[in-house]
């Protein structure tokens, strides 16, 4: 599959950290937080209005802003319908 950026990764499906964008403090706090290349990142949540996204990696839930995982570079994963089917059910 294609790279694509973080912020374009649809919930809950999953891809795998490629490279990390950006510059400066937001690039290190992004690192800090634990985006780091071939960590496995789930998109879970995204808020009503398109801003923030909620993340679930390394075992923990992260909220950042759509603007902030635009540099994040993904390898999308294949979606696993079970897991999505079992979503429907809990809503």
């Amino acid at each position: 599959m294609p790279a694509v950026t973080l912020d374009k990764i649809i919930p809950g499906n999953s891809g795998v950290i490629l490279q990390v964008g950006g510059e400066g403090a937001l690039r290190r706090r992004l690192l800090d937080m634990g985006l780091t290349p071939n960590t496995k990142v789930t998109v879970r949540k995204v808020a009503p209005m398109g801003d923030p996204v909620e993340l679930f990696l390394r075992g923990y839930s992260l909220t950042i802003r759509q603007e902030d995982a635009a540099p994040i570079v993904m390898e999308p994963l294949p979606a696993q319908p079970e897991k999505a089917e079992e979503k429907k059910r809990c809503l």
